[in-house]
């Protein structure tokens, strides 16, 4: 099995070479099973004119769609529950990560984790949206979280 994450950045070349790799045949069996993961170019992707044979092999077609807000709250009470500690976010924080993770679960779960290392850092028992608002500050004040991180780096290392 090959699995070929963001399908959609590949030439049109590729694919109809990947085509020709899965669709051969020994002792009647074929052996390469392709999946293809890409986002809304994909299907754009697809219509290419070289690509018509490969398209129109493909046997199977998911669609996901963005997740809503309750969807994405439903799985960041999972995954801490799953964790061992329902309470590591503050019921604020989950909605505020919802809000900005813009229907996507692994963009929720990537700041999610980008908290949760600053946490640990910074040796906090609790996720609240002042971490929020200290990691995910706009850029003009960049430099001053750096700075501060900087000083935590240089306190783990000095203990």
């Amino acid at each position: 099995m090959l699995l070929i994450d963001e399908a959609q950045s590949m030439a049109p070349a590729v694919l109809a070479e990947i085509r020709t790799l899965s669709s051969a045949k020994f002792d009647a069996a074929c052996y390469l099973t392709v999946i293809l993961c890409g986002d809304d170019r994909m299907t754009s992707l697809l219509r290419h004119d070289d690509l018509v044979p490969p398209a129109s092999r493909i046997r199977t077609r998911l669609v996901m769609e963005y997740a809503s807000r309750e969807e994405l709250l439903t799985l960041l009470e999972h995954v801490t529950r799953q964790a061992g500690n329902a309470t590591l976010l503050t019921k604020p924080l989950m909605q505020t990560l919802a809000d900005h993770a813009a229907g996507n679960c692994r963009m929720l779960l990537t700041m999610a984790g980008e908290l949760l290392v600053e946490a640990m850092a910074c040796e906090q028992t609790q996720l609240d949206e002042k971490l929020y608002l200290e990691v995910f500050q706009v850029p003009a004040a960049a430099g001053e979280r750096k700075s501060k991180r900087h000083t935590v780096a240089q306190g783990r290392s000095a203990r």
